[in-house]
């Protein structure tokens, strides 16, 4: 039995060689995050935007919408993109199984039973047991032995990880598991984005179809007076054409204010997991998108580079790309693996019972194919490449990043000055409206410069229904900038 443990007693001594690891050692991402998260501040933040920690789930909440409060929380339990980044999370963790696994000797059993005839061999036969009886060897005349094999045994084999390449290669799994983890956040951010974005879509054309079929109908009338001031001689057929035309295209205005309804409710209905048609119900509100709070709270960059799930992504691809130079270097040194055979058997089914027939093999196996022309150091090449690209693909999505954020700061403040002054044109139409008003009931004014005046308050309407939805869209693309509504 000694003579059979010295093999496994040497090649366990080889462990003391794995200590080394090859590949380089991952130094975490380049300078473009540590510059970036340097800088104290963003550069175009203003005084209803904070420097505090913003809230990083549940962001539409400072909209307070029970209504997208149930539609977000709806999607993030049912949409499908989830449920396949999910899935790619549970496979990538199947991959550090396994990788973990082949860090680990592997053992498996089994069972031979052969008839072998081999011509022109002879074996011998055995005095008395010519007629062929079970197990023995016999041999024709015409020169054919045949026999009889039988065997039960146990194969073992273990890769050593001399030079950590399987090391690296579980280095590399754990960053992809990262990678999943990161994209799935991602996909959480992308949907709330996209449910509250529809949502507000979704309320601003209910709000804007009301005032689409209020102008509608003035134009109706409007029609009407002309066709019966031409009737009466005291207008011309072009104004009479004129109000027609006008009264076409408010038609035409509300139809496609409908049709983007039902588009929306559609798109809705799909983000949540659900059939279109799920959530018609929402059509029959008429309620104005929800407004953003007078402050926002956006936080530095370094939080943001710590917090954005795309960057987190990007770094840990990275990370796993640096781990698999290690894979590729060690795949042109030596390997040196351990096998073991441990087996029992003979001619004869009985011979299974006979423990002077066991036999052991173990022996290590060195293996280095140092003449392959390259292709191992091709494949470190391709190693190095891919890394390289992973390293410039995370600068970019840092800068990236950091200009989504200024840009959605800026859309942000113009779009609440644009409302202000949106508000300001309804005023002074409704204003308007009101002299209008009088004058017609002093007499001075007739119906049809009345309701040209309310048609001016509606169009002013329609652009302070415009820029409300803009701004609390703009906040939307701000919040989504800044990487939040992940779990």
């Amino acid at each position: 039995m000694t003579r059979f443990l010295r093999p496994l007693l040497a090649s366990a001594g080889l462990l003391a060689l794995a200590a080394c690891t090859v590949g380089p050692d991952y130094a975490g991402p380049p300078t473009v995050a540590v510059a970036a998260g340097q800088n104290a501040q963003f550069a175009r933040t203003g005084p209803e935007l904070q420097g505090d920690l913003p809230q990083l789930a549940n962001w539409w909440e400072s909209l307070a919408d029970p209504v997208l409060n149930r539609l977000e929380e709806q999607a993030l339990a049912s949409n499908p993109d989830l449920d396949v980044a999910r899935a790619r999370v549970a496979e990538a963790r199947g991959a550090l199984a396994g990788v973990d696994a082949d860090s680990y000797p592997s053992l498996s059993a089994m069972a031979t039973a052969a008839h072998i005839r081999v011509p022109g061999l002879d074996l011998g036969e055995s005095e008395g047991n010519s007629g062929g009886a079970e197990g023995d060897n016999s041999s024709s005349s015409s020169g054919t032995t045949s026999t009889n094999f039988f065997n039960l045994g146990l194969n073992a084999s273990w890769q050593i990880d001399l030079f950590g390449g399987q090391r690296r290669q579980a280095e590399a799994a754990r960053a992809d598991i990262g990678a999943s983890d990161a994209s799935l956040a991602d996909a959480q951010v992308a949907l709330t984005a996209s449910v509250a974005d529809t949502y507000v879509d979704l309320r601003s054309a209910g709000e804007r179809l009301a005032l689409a079929e209020q102008a509608v109908r003035h134009r109706e009338q409007i029609a009407e007076l002309t066709q019966q001031l031409f009737d009466r001689g005291a207008a011309p057929q072009a104004q009479v054409d004129q109000a027609q035309s006008a009264l076409v295209a408010a038609r035409r205005q509300a139809s496609a204010l409908r049709a983007d309804t039902a588009k929306f409710l559609n798109a809705l209905a799909v983000l949540t997991g659900q059939v279109p048609g799920a959530v018609d119900e929402l059509a029959t509100s008429e309620l104005p998108p929800p407004l953003p709070p007078a402050s926002v709270a956006v936080g530095d960059p370094a939080a943001l580079i710590a917090r954005r799930p795309d960057i987190r992504a990007a770094e840990r691809r990275l990370a796993a790309a640096s781990a698999r130079i290690g894979v590729a270097r060690a795949a042109e040194l030596p390997s040196i693996s351990f096998m073991g055979l441990l087996g029992i058997g003979g001619t004869r089914l009985d011979d299974l019972t006979r423990l002077g027939d066991f036999t052991a093999i173990a022996a290590p196996v060195l293996q280095w194919n140092f003449l392959d022309f390259g292709r191992n150091a091709a494949r470190r090449t391709q190693a190095e490449a891919r890394m390289a690209a992973a390293e410039g693909q995370y600068r970019q999505s840092v800068l990236v990043a950091l200009r989504e954020v200024e840009d959605g700061f800026v859309s942000f403040r113009y779009r609440r000055e644009d409302l202000a002054q949106a508000a300001e044109i309804e005023a002074l139409a409704a204003r308007q409206e009101d002299r209008t008003r009088e004058l017609f009931e002093q007499g001075v004014q007739s119906r049809i410069d009345l309701l040209a005046a309310s048609l001016d308050l509606l169009d002013a309407r329609q652009s302070v229904a415009s820029s409300r939805a803009a701004l609390t869209k703009g906040f939307i693309e701000m919040e989504t900038a800044l990487g939040l509504g992940w779990r």
